[in-house]
């Protein structure tokens, strides 16, 4: 079987499992997507025909944004994922598995003129079919890659709750220690785990269960849930 999978270590110290995802789910994302636009594509033109010249002008101007910027819009501000990604649960990431920001989306979508070359996203599916993580040349020239979007994007254990940032800037045995906690969490009884959260009753300021809840919150944060 293929490895896909890769640990990375994030820039606050905290180490993430991820699987790359390869050609077969990602030609059928980008499928999803490409029906998607072509239906808003054919709704928009309808509308804009209504104007004549000027609105067949507007349409192609609309047309050529869209095409190009329809993927950064939803990698930065959907979640790292287009409708069709998210269908297929895929998500861009940068190599270090924080969130994809604007220049990286942006370098990325645009290097698609070479990945398409010669036809048909020739060059793209050849670089991904040699590279390791399945990168095509965007993904090369930007640093990001596509990974499965998995229930527990972060280090294994930690359960999801609503995430919080510390109050206090934490180092790197700090946040280490607070995630070992969400980890062990579900082992222990409500009693003991409201004894251990104690310990960081500086960093909550809470007692008893929302002590807890605080702690398992910031322990969400760490691992990049938003």
């Amino acid at each position: 079987m293929l490895d896909t999978y890769r640990a990375v270590e994030t820039p606050e110290g905290v180490e993430l499992g991820l699987r790359v995802a390869g050609p077969p789910v990602r030609l059928l994302a980008w499928g999803i997507d490409t029906v998607i636009r072509s239906i808003v594509y054919a709704f928009l033109g309808a509308v804009f025909s209504i104007a004549g010249e000027t609105g067949l002008g507007a349409f192609l101007v609309l047309l050529f944004l869209a095409e190009w910027f329809y993927p950064v819009f939803f990698e930065v501000l959907g979640g790292g994922a287009t409708p069709g990604k998210r269908r297929l649960g895929l998500l861009v990431l940068h190599d270090d598995g924080t969130p994809v920001g604007w220049t990286a989306s942006i370098l990325r979508n645009l290097v698609r003129f070479a990945d398409f070359l010669p036809m048909a996203y020739g060059f793209g599916l050849l670089t991904m079919l040699l590279h390791r993580d399945f990168k095509r040349l965007g993904d090369l020239a930007a640093g990001t890659v596509v990974v499965h979007r998995a229930e527990t994007a972060g280090p294994a254990g930690v359960p999801r709750h609503a995430a919080e940032p510390p109050a206090v800037p934490l180092g790197l045995e700090e946040q280490q220690a607070v995630l070992e906690f969400a980890r062990r969490l579900p082992t222990w009884t409500g009693e003991r785990a409201e004894e251990m959260a104690e310990a960081a009753l500086p960093l909550t300021r809470e007692r008893g269960r929302a002590g807890v809840e605080r702690l398992l919150a910031i322990a969400n944060w760490l691992v990049g849930r938003r």
